[in-house]
Order: C-alpha cells, then structure tokens, then sequence
C-alpha cells in the first residue's frame, strides 16, 4: 500500500460514515412526553436540587462517576510535536475509544488553546465539577509535571498525565519480572535512560520506587550525559544527574544491566549491546522504531530480554495495559486521587498476572501454542481478559488502604462479575480473530472479486497480513477496479473463463468427472461447470492451490452452497452439515445457530448442531454455554417443535455430559440469569452466561438473526459453514466490506485448524 493510500484510508476513516471516533448515546428511555418530563423539565429539578443539599450525589443521579476528561493542549503530541489543540483533537478521540473499549469509561475530549501553565491549570479547575477524573494528555515536559502537581494537590477527583505515568507503570512491571528471569536483583542492577521527558522522569522515579537505587542510574538527554556538573539543569534533570565521569552513550552502556530507550530510533548499536553485561535487559521504547531494531538486538545477544512498544514483538510495552484499568478502580472507589500507591498496586498486578497460566482465549489470539512467562514474555497482552478483572480491583484496593476512597468496595467477588459485565461492551472478539488469522495467513480464494466490495476486503486482508488473496473473476475489471481503489499489490488474479486457464480447467474437470461419473456427470459436463467459478474456486481448495475460499456476495445462499457440498463435502465423522452465525451484542458474542443449512433439523440433527457449534466456540477461544431454545419450557408444551428440542437436549446429556447445555428454553429465560433461577433452578444453565442459542428450525435462527443485526445494529460474523472437509465460508448476499474481512479471518483460522489436524492425523498413522 502507498504512503498516499495510506493517507486517504486514515482520512477517510475519520471522517466517513460520521465524523470523528465518539459520540454521546442516551442511557434512558425518552420516547414519550413523560420521558421526556423526567429527563429535563420539570423531572430533572428533583436530582438538581439533592445535588445542591450536596454535591457527592452528583455521583448518584448523573453520569459523572464514569466520566473522564481526556485533556491535551497538543505541545507534545506522540512522534508529531507541538501541533497544537485543534490538530490534537483526533489523538485525544482515540484514547477516549480506548477508554470505553478496554474498561466501559465514557470520555469527552477537551482541547485547551494555550501553552500557559496557570491558564491551562486554571481551565482544568474550572471544567472539574464534570467528570469523575482528569487523563492528562500529550502536553510537553517541563510544564506537564507543573501541571500535574498543581491539579493532583488542587483538585478532588483522580488526575493522571498518562504520558508520564502510563508507560512507567508497564514497565515497571515488564522491568521486575525481567530482573526476575535475569537472576539479578533490582536494587544492584545498572541502568541506562535514553530520555529525559516526562515519561523518562516518571519511569526512572517509578522504578527507585519498586527498589532501583539512584546511584545506579545514568540518564542521557539530547546533550548526553546529566551529570552533575552540568549546569542550567531542570529540576527534574538534576533529581538524576550522575557524579560519573563519563559523556556518551556508547559509555554509560558498558557493563549496564538494563537499557531504558525513550528517546530516539536506532541509537543503539550492537557495540553497545554487546559491552552491556550478562542477560542484558532492554527496553527500546521509541515508537514506530525502537533505539535498536528488535530482529537486530535478539541476533546480537542470545541472552538479552527485549522489550519495545511495538506489537509485532514480543513484550509490548502498551499504555493501554494500564490507564482504562487503572481509572476504572479509581472511579469505582471515588478515589480522590491517582497516588503512588494506586500506581504501585497497578504495577504488581501486571507483574504477578504475566507470571500465571495464560487463558486459551488470549493463546489463540496471539497465534501461540502456549505463552508462558519467560524472556519473551514478561507482561501480559493487551487482549488478556484478566486485565479488567485484576488491574482495577488492585487499584480499588489501594486507594481504599491509603485512605484515598471515598465509596469503598465491601462485595469484591460482586465487584468482579460487574466488572466481567462491562467487558460484553466490547467487540474483541474482531479483534482477536484477526490477530490470530495474521499470525498464519493463508492463501484465500475471493470467487466475486470482480464486485467492488468483495475487492476492497481483500485489500484490507492483504495489507493487514490476514490473509494472502487469490482474485476470481474478470480480469480488465479486477484490474480496473484495483486502480480505482489504489491497490497495487503483487496477487493472483484468474479468469476461469479465460483461454489460459483451459489445462487447470481441463485438470480440476477431470478430477471433478472421477468423482461423481457415476452420478449423471459426463467430462463435458464437468469441463463446462469449471468455467463457473464457485467449481472453479471449490476445486482450487480441493487440489491444494488454495487453502479456502470465500463466496456468496452476489449469488443466492442455495446456488453457492450446492457446488461446495458436491466438490468438498463434509469433513471426517461428519454428519450434518450447518451453519452458525456470531453476533457481537452488547452481553458479549452470541452464537446462533443453524442459520442456513437445515430447514427442519431432526432431535439428533439438533444434537449435532449443537456439538458442532461448541467446537466452534471453543476454536475461539471460550467456553461454550449453550441453550436449546424453544417456543416453550421444560416441557410447557408438547408440540413436535418443542418434543424435538426436548430430545435433543435429552440426548446430548445422556452422551455429553460435560457439554453445558440445556433447555428446552424460551430465549428471555436462556438470556437472563435472573428468571432463570428464579423459575428454573434445576437448570444447568443456571449461575452460567450461555453464549449460544440452539435454533429449533431455520426459520427462527435466520429470523432472529437478521432482526438483531437490523434492529440492534449488532454486527455478525458468519454465517459459519460447520462440518465442511475444506475450509469454506459462504456470504451472506450484499455482505459489507467488514464482514467479508472477518469471515476471511474465520476462514483463515479455519484452514489453520484443519492444517493441524492434519499434521495431528498424520503423525498418529
């Protein structure tokens, strides 16, 4: 992709469909007078005058104990500068999607136009009585610590300068589990910091405050060296200025323990890495190119543990680990504020959590047999689950014991489950699925790239590595409309309808007439079909020169699947073919299924829909819970729909009875826990977030399905082809462009699973 495609796809995704990244949504009802009654006048006296009598329950009637103000004045904006507030805007819309996809906080972005140090504070002040806490944002050193001071002492809510704090707390953690596996003890180890900005200061103090002995720091900024003969230092500078004689990078870095980079790109040579000291441990920060390039430092030293804030290596040092978590116990406590003790609870818990087993989920994700703590991997990833489940009870905890909190926590267990409930906010299931797809990419035929939005999906897999496509259709409108689109892409482009294509079509007929001769297909027959190119594209996977296809844009349902279920057929000890779609609602994923295969499945068809749609669940990554649903409960009623669940259900117990499933069930029941127990406490489901609906007909599944994603605006992946030999997934008719991507990702992941299978089979024969 061009540096200019590039630019215009950055552009347009910040100004289409709406412009910017965040909007305000209603949490109340407010479609009837009276709604709107209680929502402003006359209603909204009642709170307005509890809140005069006082002003903590502002807490209680408003939105303010969830509300961040992400702050900047743009003086220091990451790899950018000085670009001023308005140009900052973008950036600070971005850290409040952070906020709301990683921790359930809402944000409004705040840009202040002026660099004045009492100007800005004095804004700052004025605004508080809004929000819950202030995020400090991109706003240049020495008046970021001025300011941080100044609002920490002046105001009654949590104030943080993520710049400075957010990536000293990551490292830390990442810096005491790496002296762990270095053998070396904190308070002994020599260390380097390249950088002396906010974030350098903030790190070099955090880590004194974790053991590090000053005296065994050397920082460096742009002129080299601070040492304590230099003179017209900042206060901060001269807090870490050295008596050692020495000027230079390439000096302070002999016989160092730990390199801190947070300066510039490739500043470090192998010379210096090589004259560090046994098990060096480096931590090149700079962002996109670290002090020394990962690749080039790991080949220097065997035993160096590296670290960078890049996401293509292993041990990211993300900030996102730490400030939604971190705010997130801080409101839930009204903490007063964000102090050392809070920020040291936050560092513990990174370091304790990369030290304990890692969930399935967050392997998959990462395209990992197994992430265990060791060299390359010292803190956790940024998709782990735990994260809203260990950081913010840390910190709650924390500020509860040094006195900071103002609503203390007393049910933690309760505590958890709602900070669990605030996870099905988000949708990283997307992406995980496409992390764990570009950890393997496969080659993936696209049987309709000749229609515009089945193209632009295939140039996102491309560019983000998901997958490497192979282009069907007409040639000179491919080629056209990869023009139009600017993707100029080395791919694999066929026409089956083309005179060079003739021997592959003669080949794959060929194949295509042994297999079914005997079933009223001549070789004419078949040569015709391979001009057609869902045979064309289903044969390709078939022989090998692709690992799986995706189809069904522009075609009927029915017509696309026919040519698969003749070519590929079902996978080994299959025996129903199905289909389950994913939708990302608010509770989380929901799978439904089936879909689109089976109009009016049997007991044991149903049964088999429902195993095959718990290995689905688990191949991303979770437990299944699943849930027969019906018209009817527990045998309310005994008509055939109802009867057919039953002994669906009946049958999976008796010969699965570790598969967690119930029913029959109406769907409010399977979906509220509440009821459930309340009617039914019998049930299995009970206690347990079911993730998946079992569909007595095709009718209800389809339904359901395409009413949640018009009605709810819930986005779906799928459908998912289930119980296929060959990784094959057919679109729904006028897919959009990012559902064809993350079925491409399923696919991918499919081929990934099938492939290991295989490589299992073969190994075990």
């Amino acid at each position: 992709m061009s540096e200019e495609s590039k630019r215009r796809e950055a552009l347009i995704y910040h100004a289409k469909p709406t412009p910017g990244k965040i909007k305000v949504v209603p949490t109340k009802k407010y479609a009837s007078q009276r709604d709107l009654s209680l929502a402003y006048s006359p209603g909204v006296a009642e709170p307005c005058l509890e809140i005069e009598k006082d002003k903590d329950k502002a807490y209680k009637y408003t939105a303010k104990g969830n509300l961040v103000a992400v702050i900047s004045n743009g003086t220091a904006v990451l790899g950018l500068g000085n670009i001023g507030p308005e140009a900052s805007k973008p950036v600070m819309e971005g850290k409040g999607l952070l906020f709301k996809i990683f921790a359930d906080i809402d944000v409004f972005d705040i840009e202040v136009n002026t660099e004045n140090v009492d100007e800005f504070i004095e804004t700052v002040k004025n605004i508080a009585p809004t929000f819950g806490g202030i995020n400090l944002e991109d706003i240049k050193a020495p008046e970021a610590f001025e300011i941080e001071r100044r609002l920490k002492e002046e105001l009654d809510i949590p104030v943080m300068h993520d710049d400075q704090h957010g990536t000293a707390i990551i490292s830390a953690a990442a810096l005491i589990n790496a002296v762990e596996l270095a053998g070396k003890k904190l308070e002994k180890v020599k260390i380097v910091i390249s950088g002396a900005g906010a974030a350098a200061i903030s790190c070099s103090r955090l880590y004194q405050a974790c053991g590090a002995k000053r005296e065994n720091m050397v920082m460096l900024d742009s002129k080299g060296v601070i040492r304590m003969d230099r003179e017209n230092l900042s206060s901060e500078k001269a807090e870490f200025a050295t008596h050692r004689k020495i000027n230079t990078l390439e000096e302070a870095m002999k016989d160092a323990d730990v390199f801190i980079g947070l300066s510039l790109a490739n500043i470090v040579s192998p010379e210096m890495l090589l004259s560090m000291a046994k098990k060096p441990i480096v931590f090149a920060m700079a962002n996109p190119n670290p002090e020394i390039a990962y690749n080039l430092a790991v080949s220097t030293r065997k035993d160096i543990i590296m670290a960078t804030g890049r996401s293509d290596h292993p041990n990211q040092v993300n900030n996102v680990l730490g400030f939604p978590f971190i705010f997130r116990g801080a409101l839930d406590v009204r903490a007063t504020k964000i102090n050392e003790a809070m920020k040291m609870a936050a560092v513990k818990a990174l370091a304790k959590l990369a030290k304990e087993p890692v969930p399935e989920q967050v392997n998959i994700a990462y395209g990992e047999t197994r992430l265990a703590f060791g060299n390359d991997y010292i803190i956790p990833k940024p998709f782990d689950p735990r994260l809203i489940v260990e950081v913010p009870p840390a910190v709650a905890k924390a500020a509860m014991e040094s006195g900071v909190a103002q609503d203390p926590i007393t049910d933690w267990d309760r505590y958890k489950d709602t900070l669990l409930t605030r996870m099905g906010s988000d949708n990283k299931l997307v992406r995980l699925l496409i992390n764990r797809a570009k950890s393997n990419p496969k080659r993936v035929v696209f049987a309709e790239a000749d229609q515009l939005n089945v193209l632009k999906a295939a140039q996102i897999v491309y560019e983000e590595g998901v997958a490497q496509p192979i282009l069907l259709g007409r040639k000179e409108a491919i080629e056209r409309l990869m023009v139009e689109i600017e993707f100029d892409a080395d791919v694999t482009i066929i026409d089956p309808k083309a005179d060079e294509e003739t021997e592959r079509k003669n080949e794959y007929a060929k194949v295509y007439w042994e297999q079914r001769k005997r079933r009223g297909v001549t070789l004419y027959s078949a040569q015709k079909l391979m001009r057609e190119r869902n045979y064309f594209a289903a044969m390709m996977v078939n022989e090998g020169d692709a690992d799986a296809l995706i189809s069904g844009y522009s075609r009927s349902y029915p017509t696309v699947v026919k040519p698969m279920l003749e070519l590929i057929g079902k996978a080994q000890g299959a025996t129903r073919i199905a289909a389950t779609n994913v939708m990302m609602t608010k509770r989380g994923p929901l799978f439904l299924s089936d879909t689109s295969i089976n109009i009016n499945p049997t007991a044991k068809d149903l049964a088999k829909i429902a195993q095959m749609t718990s290995s689905i669940i688990k191949l991303f990554g979770m437990e299944p819970v699943l849930a027969m649903v019906s018209h009817s409960n527990f045998g309310s009623s005994n008509s055939a729909e109802s009867v057919k669940v039953r002994e669906a259900v009946s049958y999976l117990h008796r010969h699965y009875p570790n598969l967690v499933v119930d029913g029959e069930l109406q769907t409010d029941f399977a979906l509220n826990d509440e009821m459930l127990r309340e009617r039914f406490p019998f049930s299995k489901l009970v206690g347990k977030k079911v993730n998946a609906l079992i569909f007595p007909n095709l009718d209800s599944a389809n339904i359901t399905y395409k009413l949640l994603k018009e009605l709810n605006e819930a986005d779906s992946i799928g459908p998912i082809m289930m119980g296929m030999r060959k990784p094959v997934h057919i679109l729904q008719l006028g897919a959009s462009v990012d559902e064809i991507v993350n079925m491409t990702a399923i696919a991918v992941i499919d081929a990934q699973y099938k492939e290991k299978w295989e490589q299992e089979n073969a190994k075990a024969k």
